[in-house]
């Protein structure tokens, strides 16, 4: 199944981020996922600031849901499945207020975080799991069969440290007929953070017809522009996709950022990679619905 959006779109910001500037704490191995379980409507309410920010797309709050990671915290399948569904059901009920007020189409992104996030030690900035494909397979497969039961309108395959986890992943969208977008993690403006040039990456799944968009989040914007013009040195005709981080360095060790973040340079930022070519943008870890906002309004000019 192939799809188009139109373009320019804006997705939402970083989910985590916001329910941690809420108060919530999540630190815990299930990340915001934990938040199905113990606090729903915070994640209700979450994705409704997103989208009166100007959020077009929002992301459900699945990246790191796994019957692996939940069952490590008592919780067994049948539960893990439902609250999976859960994180549809929400960005559905947030969509549904949005819209009984904004004559506007909204879009739900059923996340998809790698291997990487389960491990809860930051390797989806490093990849190099050291694990079998057919059991990475394996552990992106159960929990997409429980996705495909949920309204969700397509996959979001994201934070992305290597090309062989995105090949995976694009081969299970090919199996089931899914949409889904692939983005990745980068280390600098041409490689993956598992050293892959970003442009081979992008032409190895430009035979997935599903994967419908490329691109890069969760990494520091001062890399997007160039990484744009990666994917466009290659032929592909998908649309091109990044969301990336405020520019702050993550510290997996203890779980912190530090570093600076500058608000008011999202409203040039966003122009330039709009110039350079990019149809969807956002925001990744420690980007607000503040960003959101000066991204909107270069969207608008």
């Amino acid at each position: 199944m192939q799809i188009s959006l139109p373009s320019p779109l804006l997705l939402d910001a970083g989910l985590a981020s916001l329910l941690e500037a809420k108060g919530h704490n999540l630190d815990h191995s299930l990340w915001s996922a934990y938040l199905l379980k113990e606090e729903p409507q915070s994640i209700l309410e979450a994705h409704v600031e997103h989208l009166q920010a100007g959020a077009q797309i929002i992301t459900t709050s699945s990246y790191q849901a796994s019957f692996p990671g939940f069952i490590e915290i008592g919780i067994d399948r049948k539960e893990a499945s439902e609250m999976m569904l859960r994180s549809v059901e929400l960005a559905v009920r947030a969509r549904d207020l949005y819209i009984q007020k904004h004559d506007t189409p909204i879009w739900i992104a059923a996340s998809l975080g790698p291997y990487g996030a389960y491990l809860a030690d930051g390797s989806e900035y490093r990849g190099n799991y050291g694990i079998r494909r057919d059991k990475l397979k394996a552990f992106h497969r159960e929990r997409i069969e429980v996705l495909l039961e949920s309204e969700a309108d397509f996959f979001a395959c994201e934070t992305l440290p290597s090309l062989e986890e995105a090949i995976v992943l694009a081969e299970l969208m090919q199996e089931y007929r899914r949409p889904a977008w692939v983005s990745f993690s980068c280390q600098d403006h041409e490689k993956t953070n598992e050293g892959q040039y970003l442009r081979d990456c992008v032409e190895a799944l430009d035979a997935f017809d599903e994967i419908f968009a490329v691109g890069v989040n969760c990494s520091p914007p001062h890399f997007i522009t160039a990484l744009i013009g990666e994917i466009k040195k290659t032929e592909t005709n998908k649309q091109i996709i990044v969301y990336p981080n405020s520019g702050e360095s993550y510290h997996p060790e203890d779980k912190s950022w530090s570093g600076e973040s500058n608000l008011q340079t999202c409203r040039s930022w966003t122009r330039e990679w709009i110039e350079a070519g990019a149809d969807l943008i956002g925001g990744c870890c420690r980007m607000l619905p503040s960003h959101l906002n000066e991204m909107k309004i270069a969207l608008n000019d």
